[in-house]
C-alpha cells in the first residue's frame, strides 16, 4: 500500500501530480475498504470467496440467466462458470432449471438460502461500515457521501449523480453489472 504521510516525497509539484496523489490515497482507502468488505463477508455462516459471491449478486440483479451470460457477466469462461455453478448447487445457493420456452437453455435461479446468504452477507458489510462511518464527523460523512456521488458520476461519464451509462460512459450499472 502507498503511505502518503509525512515522506515528503509525494508532494505534488504540478496539476497532474496532484491528481495522482490523490488518486494514490483513494486507492489506499479502496484498500482499506476490500479488506474490510472480505473479513465481514467471511464473518457470515456460510464463507464463500469472493468470485462465489458477484456470482450470486449478479444472478440475484438479473434471476434466469444462463451459463454463458453468467461468465460473460464475470469475464470468465464458460468451463470456469460451470464449475462456479457446480459448487454453488452443491451448497444449495442456486438452482438450475429448464428455460420454459427454450428446451435446451438452462436458467441459473438463486435458491431462498441464496438470498438468505447475500442477504446475510450485505447486513454483515453495512454494519462493519457502519461502525468505521461512526467514528468520523457528520461533515466528514457527508463529503464522503458527496465525493462518492460525484466519482461515480465521473465514472459512468453521466457528469451527475443520475444514471449510468451516459454518452461516452462505461455502461456500468453502480451493481457492477453492464447495462
Amino acid at each position: 500500500m502507498t503511505r502518503l504521510t509525512g515522506f515528503g516525497d509525494d508532494q505534488p509539484n504540478g496539476p497532474g501530480d496532484d491528481l495522482l496523489s490523490v488518486a494514490r490515497e483513494i486507492a489506499d482507502a479502496v484498500d482499506a475498504l476490500a479488506n474490510l468488505w472480505a473479513v465481514a463477508a467471511q464473518g457470515a455462516s456460510l464463507r464463500l470467496s469472493p468470485h462465489q459471491l458477484r456470482a450470486l449478486r449478479i444472478l440475484e440483479a438479473e434471476p434466469g440467466l444462463n451459463l454463458t451470460a453468467l461468465a460473460e457477466g464475470m469475464e470468465i469462461g464458460p468451463p470456469t462458470a460451470s464449475r462456479l455453478c457446480d459448487r454453488l448447487e452443491a451448497a444449495g445457493l442456486l438452482e438450475r432449471l429448464l428455460h420454459p420456452h427454450r428446451r435446451r437453455e438452462v436458467q441459473l435461479v438463486l435458491t431462498g438460502r441464496g438470498r438468505q446468504v447475500l442477504g446475510e452477507v450485505a447486513e454483515r458489510r453495512s454494519q462493519a461500515l457502519a461502525v468505521v462511518l461512526a467514528r468520523m464527523g457528520p461533515a466528514e460523512r457527508e463529503a464522503l457521501g458527496r465525493g462518492m456521488r460525484a466519482f461515480l458520476a465521473a465514472q459512468d461519464g453521466t457528469g451527475s449523480t443520475g444514471g449510468a451509462g451516459g454518452p461516452g460512459g462505461t455502461g456500468r450499472r453502480r451493481d457492477g453489472l453492464r447495462d
